[in-house]
C-alpha cells in the first residue's frame, strides 16, 4: 500500500523527501534510502534480462511462419500497397525452413536451432505491435513507453520503484559491443533521480573490465572515503538550513556506488573466473559475452540488464533478409546458453527475459533504389510495427505457447493484439508493482511507465492470473 505523499514531511533525511516534488511512494523511498523494498502485491520476479535485438527481427522468417506467404509468393498482397517507411513490392517467401519442436510442437525457423530445444520454456507473443515504423521512436517506445525523449527507462523505474539486492553494482546495467541508435536516452532515468539511471557497458573488448571507466581509481580508498564523508556532511549541512537537494543527493548517492564498485566490479566482469565448460557453451564474441554477463550480474543482484545486440542497427535487413542468418547465428547460440544457465543455477525462476526488437518486418519484398538504372527489387523486407514478434521466458511466464496471432500474411496482429504498454504494465506485475501506481510527480502531473495506458495479460503468465 503506497503512503499518502503527505507522510513524506514526517521521514527524516533531514526533509530531503519533502523537497523532492512529493511525489515519492513507499516503493520510491525504499529505493532512495535503501531500506526493506515495497511492493503492491506478490512479485514472482526481482531480475528482467532484456535482450535487444535492434534493428528489427524478421517474425516471418524467424517464429512466425505463414504458409500463406509460400502459396502467393511474388505476387501482389490483396489488401493494396502497404503503407510502412519505404515503397514495397509484391509478397515475398521466408527463405527459410520451418519445423516444430518440443511438446508443444511451436514452429520454430531453421535460424535458431539452440533455441528451438527450449521452445517449451518459452512464450512466443506474436501480436505485439508499436506506433511509428521508425527505429528512434520505436526503440524509445519499446525503452522508456514514449516515443520522444525525455522519459526514464524501464530499469530506471524498476529500481526506483524496487531497489537493487547488490549496492555495491548499479541496480541497472547497459551490455552492449557499441551504441545503438538513439544511445543514452534509451537506458537514462530523465526526471526521475539520476542513480536511477543505466550504466552502460562496453563489450568489445575481451576482458570487459578494460570497458568500466575510472574503476581502478588513482586515489587510495581512505581519501576517496573522506572525499565522499566530506560531501556526505555538507549535503547534510545543507538540508539542514535549506531542506535538501534531491538532486544533490541522487549525485553523492552514485558516486557512492560508483566507490563501491571498485571492490565488486572486478570480480563480476572477470570472466575468466568461469567454468570452460560454461564459457564454451555461450561460445564466442562480445554478444556471448554480454549473455553471460547478463547471468553473472543477476547472480550479484543487479535488479535491470538489458543486453544490446550490437552497435547501430545490426537486425535492418531492407536489402537482403539472408543477412538474418548471420546474425542469428551469432545470437541463437548465446541466447540460448543463458535461458538454460539461468535454469540450472536456480534463477530463471525470479528472473523474467525478454527477446526482441522495436518492430517487425513486412511480409513483401522492399522496393529499393537501383542506381541509375532505376527500380531494382531487392530481398530484403521494410520496418513493420503493425504486427510482430517479442519472446518471453523465466519468471512467472507461461512457456511453450504462442500469444496472440498476426494476420495469414504476417503483416498485421489481429488477435489478442498487445502494444508496448500491455508488455510493460504485464512486466511491472511481475515484480509485484501495479503499473498504474508507480508514478513520480514531475512538472505539475504524474508520470509513470505505461503513460495513460497499458494492461496486465493474464494470458502469459503461467496462472493466467492478470490481477
Amino acid at each position: 500500500m503506497l503512503i499518502d505523499r503527505s507522510l513524506f514531511r514526517t521521514v527524516g533525511r533531514r526533509q530531503l523527501l519533502a523537497r523532492s516534488g512529493a511525489g515519492f511512494g513507499i516503493l520510491g523511498l525504499s529505493s532512495l534510502l535503501g531500506q526493506a523494498q515495497a511492493a503492491h502485491k506478490p512479485a514472482r520476479a526481482k531480475h528482467v534480462i532484456h535482450i535487444f535485438l535492434n534493428g528489427g527481427i524478421s517474425q516471418v522468417d524467424t517464429f512466425d511462419p505463414k504458409p500463406t506467404l509460400d502459396k502467393y509468393d511474388g505476387k501482389p498482397y490483396p489488401g493494396g500497397d502497404l503503407k510502412t517507411e519505404r515503397k514495397t513490392g509484391a509478397l515475398m517467401r521466408s527463405p527459410f525452413s520451418f519445423s516444430r519442436h518440443g511438446q508443444s510442437g511451436l514452429p520454430v525457423s531453421e535460424l535458431f536451432p539452440h533455441l528451438a530445444k527450449l521452445i517449451d520454456q518459452i512464450c512466443v507473443v506474436r501480436s505485439m505491435t508499436t506506433l511509428i515504423p521508425n527505429h528512434e521512436p520505436s526503440m524509445l517506445m519499446m525503452n522508456t513507453g514514449h516515443v520522444q525523449t525525455g522519459r526514464p527507462a524501464m530499469g530506471s523505474w524498476l529500481t526506483y520503484g524496487l531497489g537493487s539486492e547488490n549496492q555495491n553494482l548499479p541496480g541497472f546495467i547497459v551490455l552492449s559491443p557499441g551504441a545503438p541508435v538513439v544511445g543514452a536516452p534509451l537506458w537514462g532515468s530523465a526526471f526521475l533521480p539520476s542513480s536511477h539511471q543505466g550504466t552502460l557497458i562496453g563489450t568489445n573488448a575481451k576482458d570487459p573490465r578494460d570497458a568500466i571507466a575510472y574503476l581502478k581509481s588513482p586515489n587510495s580508498g581512505q581519501h576517496q572515503s573522506e572525499q565522499l564523508a566530506l560531501a556526505r556532511a555538507l549535503d547534510e549541512a545543507r538540508a539542514t538550513t535549506s531542506g535538501g537537494d534531491p538532486q544533490l543527493d541522487a549525485h553523492i548517492k552514485s558516486m557512492e556506488v560508483a566507490f563501491r564498485m571498485q571492490s565488486e566490479a572486478p570480480e563480476a566482469f572477470d570472466l575468466s573466473r568461469e567454468d570452460p565448460r560454461t564459457l564454451a557453451l555461450y561460445g564466442e564474441g562480445a554478444f556471448a559475452r554480454s549473455c553471460l554477463l547478463a547471468r553473472r550480474l543477476v547472480e550479484r543482484g543487479v535488479r535491470s540488464v538489458q543486453v544490446y545486440f550490437d552497435k547501430g542497427n545490426p537486425w535492418d535487413h531492407h536489402d537482403d533478409i539472408f543477412l538474418h542468418r548471420r546474425h542469428a547465428r551469432t545470437s541463437d547460440q548465446p541466447i540460448a546458453a543463458l535461458l538454460t544457465d539461468l535454469g540450472r543455477r536456480g534463477l530463471l525462476d525470479e528472473t523474467v527475459v525478454v527477446i526482441g526488437s522495436e518492430f517487425g518486418r513486412t511480409p513483401v519484398v522492399e522496393v529499393g533504389q537501383g542506381g541509375p538504372g532505376g527500380i531494382r527489387s531487392a530481398s530484403g523486407r521494410d520496418h513493420n510495427p503493425f504486427g510482430f514478434t517479442v519472446l518471453l521466458a523465466g519468471a512467472g511466464i507461461k512457456g511453450g505457447q504462442a500469444h496472440g496471432a498476426t494476420d495469414e500474411f504476417g503483416f498485421k496482429a489481429v488477435k489478442d493484439v498487445m502494444d508496448v504498454h500491455d508488455l510493460h504494465a504485464t512486466l511491472l506485475h511481475l515484480f509485484g508493482i501495479d503499473h498504474t501506481r508507480l508514478t513520480y510527480r514531475f512538472a505539475g502531473r504524474d508520470y509513470r511507465l505505461t503513460d495513460v495506458a497499458g494492461r496486465v495479460i493474464g494470458g502469459l503468465l503461467n496462472d493466467g492470473h492478470a490481477g
